[in-house]
C-alpha cells in the first residue's frame, strides 16, 4: 500500500518536549555524603529497604540514602514515600530535605492536597539555596498538575532563578518550564517577557517557536538569533547542535483526501450536510482530489477504497460505531486520519490520529468556569431526564466538586408537563405558599401575600432543547421572588436554534448561551460563506448547519494538526468555535457566548477563569490565617 508520508521533523527543540517529570528527576537537594560510602548494586529499592530495617545506627542511614536513590530511579513513587518517611525519624537527617522528597514522592502519586499541604509546613525554614530551589520547583509543579501554566511558572522561574544564582542543578526543572509555556497563548507569553535574563530567554524561546513552526527558514533564522541574544542560556544546550534545515514541525501537505461518510442507511442525510462542508472548503484549497467512501462498507472494502485512492490524509468516519471499529484496525492507522467523533478510552495506534466531536461536554466546562469565576455559589441545573441529560449534569456536577463543597441542585423533567413542577419544587415555591395559607386560615380578613422563592440559588443552567428552554424560562421568571434578586439565567447550543429563532425568539430577554460562531449573526467574518450557504440551502435544519461547519473546519485543520497537537496554547479559529488540542490528539472547542437582548442577539465576552481548586484554595487560606 503506497501513500504519501510526511516526515515529522521535530528536531528543534525536541529535547524540551513534554516529558514527565519523573524521568528526569533524579536528586532532590544535594544528600548526605554518607550515602556514597556503600557501593551501588544491583538491588531494588524495596530490597534496599528491607535491608536497612534490619540495621542499625551509621549503616541504616547509609542504606537508606542508596534505597532512596533507587527509588527515583525506579520511579517507585510509594517505595519512595516509605523510605522518606522512616529516615524522618532519625536525628541526622536533613529533615526539611527529607519533607521535599516526600512531597515530591506524593506530588508523583497524584496526592496533591497532601503534597501541598507539607510544602507548606516548610514555609520559613527553607535555609538553604537547595532547599528554596526545590521548594518553588515542586510548588510549580503541583499548580501544572492542575492545568495551572501562568502560576505554575511564576514558581518555576523562582527556582529556576535561584539555581543560577547558586550554580544548582534541578533536574526536570527546565522541561517543565518548557512544557508550561508551551500551554500559552501568544498574549500571555508577552505577559511574561519580563524579568531576569533567564526568564525573557524561555520566553522569546516559546515565542519563536509559536511564531515560526512550520517555517524551516524563518525559524533557523530565529534561533540564531536566539543564541547571540541569550549565550549561555540553560534551554541552549537542550538545542539540536546541528539543525541542517530540520528546524519546523512541517505540515501535512495533502493533494488526495479521502473523506469517510455515511452515504446510506438512516444517517445519509448527516453524510450529505457533511460533503457539503467539504466540498465548500476544498474549493479554495490546495487538495486536488477529494474521494468519499461510505463508512457503512466493510473494513475490507474501505481499506481497498483507501489504497486505490493512495490517499494522504483520511476524515472521518463520523458514527461512533465505526469509529471504534477503524480505530483499531492496524491497516487503517496507516493514514494520518482525523476523525469525526470522540473516542471512548481509546489509545491512538500513532501521533497521527485526531478526534474532532461536536462534544457538548466542551460547552459545559465552559459554562462551569465563567460561573466559578463570576463566583457563583450555588448553580440550578435543569436538563432533561435522558442519557444525555444525566451525563452533561453528571459532567458538570464532576468539575464543579474540584472547585467548591456546595453542591449544585439539580432538576430533570420528562416532559413539558411537570416542568413547572420540578421548578416550584427545586425553589421551594410552594413551601411558601402552603405558609401563606395558614396565615390566612388563621385570620378572617384578607391577607395580601407574595410568594416567596429561596434566596441561595444564584444561577441557573438550562441543558434542554429550543423549545424546553422556551418553555422553562417563563416558569422561572415568574417563581423567582420579587424580593429577591433576578437569578442570571444561561443555557447551552442546544436551547438556540437558527430556524425557530427567526419567527419565534420568545421571551428570552436576557439568556446567556453558548453556540458556535458559525450559527450566529455577525459572529464570523466570513460571511460571503454564510451568504452562500443561505442561497443553496436555506430551508436546512440546525444540525445539517452545524455539520456543515464541522466539514469545512476539519478541512482546513488539516495543515493545522501538527502544530496545534504541538502548542497546547495554540488554537485555531473556526467556524465550530476556538480550536485546539488537548493530550495531543482530542481536538476542544471554545464557543462564542452570545444573549438575548432587546429582541436581537448579541455577541458578549465572558470571564472563564476559574479559581484555584478547591484544596489550594484550603491551603492558601490556612497560609494566610498563619501569617496574621
Amino acid at each position: 500500500m503506497q501513500f504519501k508520508k510526511i516526515a515529522l521533523l521535530v528536531a528543534i527543540l525536541s529535547g524540551l518536549s513534554a516529558c514527565s517529570t519523573s524521568t528526569n528527576v533524579t536528586k532532590l537537594p544535594q544528600q548526605s555524603e554518607t550515602a556514597t560510602t556503600i557501593n551501588q548494586t544491583d538491588d531494588s529499592a524495596a530490597s534496599l529497604f528491607a535491608k536497612a530495617k534490619s540495621k542499625s545506627g551509621i549503616t541504616k542511614i547509609q542504606l537508606l540514602y542508596v534505597a532512596r536513590d533507587a527509588a527515583i530511579e525506579e520511579k517507585n513513587w510509594l517505595m519512595l514515600e516509605q523510605i522518606s518517611l522512616a529516615m524522618g525519624s532519625k536525628a541526622s537527617v536533613d529533615h526539611v530535605q527529607n519533607k521535599l522528597y516526600v512531597a515530591y514522592a506524593r506530588k508523583e502519586l497524584k496526592q496533591y492536597e497532601s503534597a501541598l499541604a507539607i510544602l507548606h509546613t516548610l514555609e520559613g525554614r527553607l535555609n538553604t539555596p537547595e532547599h528554596q530551589a526545590w521548594y518553588e520547583y515542586l510548588l510549580g509543579s503541583i499548580y501544572a498538575s492542575q492545568q495551572l501554566p501562568k502560576k505554575a511558572l511564576v514558581e518555576f522561574f523562582k527556582a529556576a532563578d535561584i539555581a543560577q544564582q547558586n550554580n544548582l542543578n534541578v533536574a526536570g526543572l527546565d522541561n517543565e518550564i518548557w512544557r508550561a509555556l508551551q500551554q500559552l497563548s501568544s498574549y500571555a507569553l508577552e505577559r511574561f517577557d519580563s524579568g531576569s535574563v533567564l526568564q525573557r530567554g524561555w520566553v522569546t524561546l516559546a515565542k519563536y517557536q509559536q511564531i515560526y513552526l512550520g517555517s524551516s527558514i524563518e525559524l533557523d533564522q530565529a534561533m540564531n538569533n536566539w543564541r547571540r541574544r541569550f549565550a549561555n542560556h540553560p534551554a541552549a544546550a537542550l538545542l539540536p547542535k546541528d539543525l541542517q534545515g530540520a528546524v519546523a514541525l512541517e505540515p501535512y501537505d495533502v493533494r488526495k483526501l479521502a473523506v469517510l461518510i455515511p452515504q446510506s442507511g438512516a444517517s445519509e442525510r448527516l453524510g450529505t450536510a457533511l460533503k457539503n462542508g467539504f466540498l465548500a472548503a476544498t474549493d479554495s484549497s490546495t487538495i486536488e482530489e477529494v474521494f468519499f467512501i461510505d463508512e457503512m462498507s466493510s473494513e475490507q472494502d474501505i481499506l481497498a477504497q483507501l489504497a486505490k485512492a493512495n490517499a494522504d490524509f483520511v476524515i472521518g468516519p463520523l458514527l461512533k460505531s465505526n469509529v471504534e471499529k477503524l480505530v483499531d484496525n492496524p491497516d487503517f492507522s496507516l493514514y494520518p486520519t482525523l476523525f469525526l467523533n470522540a473516542r471512548e478510552s481509546v489509545t491512538p495506534r500513532t501521533n497521527e490520529q485526531y478526534f474532532f466531536a461536536l462534544n457538548p461536554e466542551h460547552e459545559v466546562e465552559q459554562a462551569m468556569k465563567h460561573f466559578l469565576a463570576k463566583a457563583y455559589k450555588k448553580p440550578m441545573l435543569l436538563a432533561p431526564a435522558s442519557a444525555s441529560g444525566k451525563r452533561l449534569i453528571e459532567h458538570f456536577v464532576e468539575g464543579w466538586k474540584h472547585y467548591s463543597e456546595t453542591a449544585p441542585e439539580i432538576g430533570y423533567y420528562t416532559n413539558s408537563e411537570n416542568m413547572a413542577e420540578v421548578i416550584t419544587d427545586l425553589l421551594e415555591v410552594d413551601a411558601s405558599k402552603a405558609r401563606t395559607n395558614v396565615i390566612k386560615n388563621l385570620f378572617r380578613k384578607e391577607v395580601k401575600s407574595e410568594t416567596r422563592s429561596r434566596r441561595d440559588i444564584d444561577v441557573v443552567y438550562i441543558l434542554g432543547d429550543a423549545m424546553e428552554t422556551r418553555l422553562l424560562k417563563p416558569y422561572l421568571d415568574v417563581n423567582v421572588s420579587t424580593f429577591a434578586n433576578k437569578i442570571p439565567l444561561y443555557a447551552s447550543s442546544r436551547s438556540y436554534s437558527k430556524q425557530i429563532d427567526v419567527t419565534d425568539k420568545g421571551d428570552l430577554e436576557g439568556l446567556y448561551f453558548t453556540e458556535q460562531p458559525w450559527m450566529l449573526p455577525g459572529a464570523i467574518e466570513r460571511n460571503a460563506i454564510r451568504e452562500t450557504y443561505q442561497a443553496l440551502w436555506p430551508e436546512q435544519a440546525d444540525l445539517e448547519q452545524r455539520l456543515f461547519a464541522m466539514a469545512y473546519d476539519a478541512t482546513n485543520l488539516i495543515s493545522e494538526l501538527r502544530q496545534l497537537a504541538w502548542l497546547s496554547g495554540k488554537s485555531f479559529e473556526g467556524l465550530t468555535g476556538q480550536l485546539s488540542i488537548r493530550d495531543n490528539a482530542d481536538i476542544v472547542r471554545s464557543l462564542s457566548w452570545a444573549q438575548y437582548r432587546n429582541k436581537q442577539i448579541r455577541l458578549v465576552s465572558l470571564d472563564e477563569q476559574p479559581p484555584l481548586p478547591l484544596f489550594m484554595q484550603k491551603e492558601e487560606a490556612q497560609s494566610t490565617s498563619l501569617i496574621r
